[in-house]
């Protein structure tokens, strides 16, 4: 069985006025997962790069016709979506799956989605796992609060699987 994780652009629904905000304040403040590797990392020079950053300066290019004017906002799990509705961020380029329910509960709107993945496991060459269902009782690392946590549950549970 594959799990899906999406990875897009997550907008405020009243997207008008908070491009009026953004550009009345002369800069875009972007949402990021401050350390998912080829995504949004630090280099050696304190510089944020990858994929995400390099969306948060297509949006600031549009509106500003300057990549520079952009201030980063690393978010954890936990706070990403309190940050996006409090507006200390406009716009929130980070992972994080696109579902029913934070469509209609958290009254944000979900653009697109920029990069497509599945879940996957890693264990030990030496166990010589190649299913799922042979991780009955085995402890799994897991972001608390994710949809992949989640996905994991669920599956574990059907299956009358331990974890």
């Amino acid at each position: 069985m594959k799990f899906f994780i999406f990875l897009f652009l997550l907008i405020q629904i009243y997207a008008d006025s908070t491009l009026d905000l953004i550009k009345k304040r002369g800069y875009l403040k972007c949402g990021i997962n401050p350390g998912l590797a080829a995504f949004s990392q630090l280099d050696e020079h304190g510089i944020f790069n990858g994929f995400d950053i390099d969306y948060c300066k297509v949006l600031a290019a549009a509106i500003f016709g300057d990549t520079s004017k952009i201030e980063y906002k690393p978010l954890s799990t936990k706070i990403r979506f309190n940050a996006l509705i409090s507006k200390d961020v406009d716009v929130l380029i980070r992972n994080t799956t696109w579902t029913l329910t934070r469509d209609v509960t958290l009254g944000l709107a979900f653009s697109h989605i920029t990069f497509y993945d599945g879940q996957g496991f890693m264990v030990p060459k030496k166990l010589k796992v190649k299913k799922i269902k042979e991780l009955d009782g085995a402890t799994i690392c897991v972001v608390q609060g994710t949809t992949s946590e989640l996905n994991l549950s669920d599956y574990f549970t059907y299956n009358n699987l331990k974890f």
